[in-house]
């Protein structure tokens, strides 16, 4: 049975089920009235989404909205949001379901936007149709935004563990949501379009796994090699690169089994560390020519007092001779585990206040 609309109560939610309400039409994956925001692959029947960010969003007018997806695993959860707000979170299923967003609406223009919140790490989702209620129609899409923004980061950049508030750290999909990190809430700040290409435990010359963002970065689907992502589609006024963190730890680690694979017994000097970071800036520079590119560094220990990694950060950039690339380092946040839900805010703050004094739109 639908649940009627309550101007009292307010009743927004999200729920699972196939037959929920009375269906009228269907707004396939290819129709040009839906925007899509992030590396997303459009196949014949459906959009696929592998990265934290990746968003699906439209317009109608009407009482309800569902949303036919099957994600790979059943580890993904999305953000729904309804006119700007956030409504719910939904967690998929590894099997093709039609999921109800929103019933008992108004009769009057609404948004409605599924933001996944989990990184690639837990599997891809699959999008076929929105389903809308019987008396609803489709309106044209909002106007693409203005700015554009990309980061490329680590767990930090992803909201890894931003909602454990139990102090464990835990990384677990539940736990993480990119739409509360930083960068996000910085993108929300500027109205600015957002894609976020970043993995938890990922570096720029190693890595807690095998892949290092200069093997990463150019990836449509991060799984696979050969799927490379086309630059045009998507051409950001301003990059942010926040990495290092994960190599600060790793490069004094010669037990670890990437610092083997990567260094074999030495540990890398000054001068390699400083040539690895310089050459990525400058892949980015060649992808995006007219960006301005914010290296930053921060919250967590490699910003701590005495760390040597801010140093190398300006010092690779400075010996790139670019007057549109800039550094910035986020203070150490000084607890122990990654950013809670306060401290990505207090990093958006910051990062948004350099940008302020900056950035030409």
């Amino acid at each position: 049975m639908c649940k009627l609309y309550s101007f009292g109560l307010f009743l927004f939610f999200v729920v699972v089920s196939l037959n929920s309400c009375a269906q009228g039409f269907v707004l396939k994956s290819k129709d040009t009235r839906i925007r899509y925001t992030g590396r997303i692959n459009m196949t014949d029947e459906a959009a696929e989404m592998y990265w934290t960010g990746s968003s699906i969003k439209f317009n109608f007018n009407g009482s309800g909205v569902s949303a036919v997806l099957q994600d790979e695993r059943g580890d993904n959860y999305f953000t729904v949001i309804l006119d700007g707000q956030v409504i719910n979170t939904l967690h998929l299923e590894n099997m093709k379901k039609n999921y109800t967003l929103a019933q008992g609406l108004p009769a009057a223009p609404h948004s409605i936007e599924l933001f996944k919140r989990t990184e690639w790490e837990m599997g891809k989702t699959t999008f076929f149709q929105f389903v809308l209620a019987k008396d609803a129609t489709v309106l044209p899409a909002s106007p693409a935004k203005k700015r554009k923004i990309e980061f490329f980061g680590n767990s930090i950049t992803c909201g890894y563990a931003v909602e454990d508030t139990t102090g464990q750290d835990r990384g677990s999909a539940p736990y993480e949501n990119g739409y509360i990190s930083y960068a996000a809430i910085t993108a929300r700040h500027y109205n600015a379009d957002y894609v976020c290409t970043a993995k938890s435990g990922i570096g720029v010359m190693v890595s807690w796994f095998p892949l290092i963002m200069p093997e990463m970065y150019n990836r449509l689907d991060a799984t696979d090699p050969t799927s490379i992502w086309d630059f045009s589609k998507y051409t950001p006024d301003v990059v942010v690169i926040n990495l290092f963190q994960n190599d600060s730890w790793i490069v004094n680690m010669t037990d670890n089994p990437q610092f083997k694979e990567r260094f074999g017994t030495k540990k890398p000097d000054e001068e390699q560390i400083v040539k690895a970071y310089r050459d990525f800036v400058k892949t980015i520079r060649k992808k995006y020519p007219k960006a301005q590119i914010l290296c930053i560094l921060g919250a967590m220990d490699a910003t701590k007092a005495g760390s040597p990694w801010p140093g190398y950060i300006e010092k690779a950039v400075a010996g790139l001779n670019d007057k549109t690339i800039y550094t910035h380092m986020i203070p150490y946040k000084n607890t122990n585990g990654h950013p809670s839900t306060k401290e990505q805010q207090a990093m958006a703050d910051d990062l948004i206040g350099f940008m302020d004094k900056t950035v030409r739109w």
